[in-house]
């Protein structure tokens, strides 16, 4: 594969079928950790009554897991889903894979499976901020980065600084997917020698050896 070559993940936290390509992501992380470059798309940002989507989500994950084989637990059903007064916002998460990424940017991936794991499978609320704050801070433990859940739900919060850095990066991801005629997440696209291709969706969604066998063969056609 040739060297020259920088992927761009587009995504949103709280996104479905993001979760789906988790498995892919994970491979693109462990194979090409510096060319890795993450983009929230800020698709789910802004607090809304999980009730409003509830019915509709557990549809499309149920077929999601039809399709993909990622599962999406009863757990998550109960108490996300159908949570009384619960909120459906991805601000926090993406805030937080933000702030970690200050710290290093392959935390931002690592970040996004494991907080993905909490929510689909464990049942954690992760549009709640000291739930996102106590995932985030077990991720950074994990690379020898102490940081505290108070602190760091405190900079979720109140941090500007950081809210106008996270709103600057959702709009440059924007810019990009209106420029590269992409629509929704998730989408990969791979900068080869500098010119932009956009991988098909099927190829985020049979894992890693499939997603690296598809970057190979797009390098050998560059």
């Amino acid at each position: 594969m040739k060297t020259d070559i920088e992927l761009q993940y587009y995504f949103d936290p709280l996104c479905g079928w993001c979760y789906a390509s988790a498995p892919a992501l994970a491979g693109l992380a462990e194979n090409f950790s510096g060319q890795l470059k993450m983009f929230p798309s800020g698709l789910f940002v802004g607090g809304r009554p999980i009730s409003s989507i509830s019915d509709h989500a557990w549809r499309n994950d149920q077929r999601i897991q039809a399709l993909t084989g990622q599962r999406f637990s009863e757990e998550y059903l109960q108490n996300v889903l159908l949570a009384p007064n619960g909120v459906f916002d991805s601000g926090p998460a993406t805030r937080a894979l933000t702030a970690l990424g200050e710290h290093d940017a392959m935390l931002e991936p690592r970040f996004l499976h494991v907080i993905q794991i909490a929510r689909y499978l464990k049942g954690r609320d992760t549009s709640d901020i000291q739930e996102v704050a106590t995932i985030a801070v077990q991720v950074a433990a994990e690379h020898d980065i102490e940081l505290t859940a108070e602190t760091f739900a405190e900079r979720l919060r109140n941090d500007s600084a950081l809210q106008e850095r996270t709103l600057e990066r959702m709009e440059d991801t924007q810019r990009q997917m209106n420029i590269l005629g992409i629509r929704g997440v998730p989408q990969l696209v791979a900068l080869i020698e500098g010119e932009a291709r956009v991988l098909s969706g099927e190829a985020l969604y049979h894992g890693p050896a499939h997603l690296i066998a598809a970057l190979d063969e797009l390098c050998a056609d560059a």
